[in-house]
């Protein structure tokens, strides 16, 4: 069951060590405080937490910029709710959200425990799509930094995951090959058959649960990578 050969663990960030859709609520509940915007904080998640995702897809396609991204799946969620909110409110709340996400640490259960126990066997990378002036300050703030030589998100790369420029580009900052790397991530599009698809092996981190092929590598929890690793 053990991997053999490997000295590259590339991880994603989001929703895969950093506990995004915790720290998102709890950024929310905050800013709709702030702002007095009187929804109900658990019917407004039920409708954007769908609708994120699929604003990022697009953004990953290179369909949207993160400014179409940061307002409309505020303005769409409203929408959804028939909740009255003028959009100079909803482009305040988008700016803010950014500003107060990265002050909130929450990480998913064992992560500390598993990066104390593979940095001493493998370097430690990370690659996301994330934000460049938001991703940092998550890693910073959950005191995880100290782990990974080397942090590659999509603005520097140029293009986003799954497109194999990212994951050459993190080849290269990291000095590793592909033969030897493998890429860790809850997104099977963008990490795992992204990382596939350069030479990559991947194993597909599926805390929600989803349907895949038997031949994916997979964990539901963090733990569960010392099967392979």
């Amino acid at each position: 069951m053990k991997i053999n050969n490997l000295k590259h663990i590339f991880f994603d960030l989001d929703h895969t060590l950093w506990d995004f859709d915790k720290n998102s609520a709890l950024t929310f509940d905050k800013i709709f405080k702030l702002h007095n915007v009187n929804v109900d904080i658990k019917s407004f998640l039920n409708v954007y937490e769908p609708i994120n995702l699929n604003y990022w897809r697009l953004y990953r396609n290179e369909e949207i910029e993160k400014e179409n991204l940061r307002y409309g799946r505020l303005k769409d969620s409203f929408d959804e709710l028939s909740f009255k909110i003028d959009d100079e409110l909803i482009y305040l709340l988008s700016e803010e959200y950014i500003v107060h996400l990265t002050t909130f640490n929450h990480l998913f259960d064992g992560t500390i425990e598993i990066l104390e126990y593979l940095q001493s066997k493998y370097e430690l990378h990370i690659i996301t799509n994330g934000f460049d002036e938001a991703q940092y300050k998550k890693m910073r703030s959950s005191q995880i930094t100290h782990y990974f030589k080397t942090v590659t998100n999509a603005e520097l790369a140029g293009v986003k995951k799954p497109n194999p420029i990212i994951f050459d580009y993190a080849l290269k900052a990291a000095k590793a090959k592909p033969n030897e790397s493998i890429m860790i991530g809850d997104s099977l599009e963008a990490d795992v058959l992204g990382a596939l698809n350069v030479g990559y092996d991947a194993i597909f981190f599926n805390y929600r649960n989803d349907e895949v092929e038997p031949h994916i590598k997979q964990v539901k929890e963090l733990s569960q990578l010392k099967m392979y690793l």
